[in-house]
């Protein structure tokens, strides 16, 4: 099937759907969309990027890690993973031998 091809049975299948789905009218949907979009959703549901890489036919997980960004709720969801450090912070009091030999130098 060529690219061509695709993006007529794409456009075709958007035609049919905007019947039950008007606003499907006003967006821009391509091959690559659909592509990009799967690739989004392979990685937020917690897929290997290197197995999205092979699964879009990329030579190295390089090429996926820039063409699969991660979007807002994937950053989200790993700033809820981190905890809070458990020591408390307190401020770095030197002891007086260690100021007594820098005072030396």
């Amino acid at each position: 099937m060529t690219r061509a091809n695709v993006t007529r049975r794409l456009a075709h299948a958007v035609d049919s759907a905007a019947t039950k789905h008007p606003e499907l009218k006003t967006k821009q949907i391509s091959p690559h969309v659909i592509r990009h979009s799967t690739a989004m959703c392979l990685l937020q549901s917690g897929s290997d990027p290197c197995e999205i890489a092979l699964w879009l036919g990329h030579e190295s997980p390089s090429t996926t890690h820039m063409y699969v960004e991660a979007d807002l709720a994937m950053k989200e969801r790993a700033l809820a993973r981190l905890k809070q450090p458990e020591v408390e912070q307190a401020r770095y009091r030197p002891s007086k031998g260690l100021l007594d030999f820098l005072r030396s130098l």
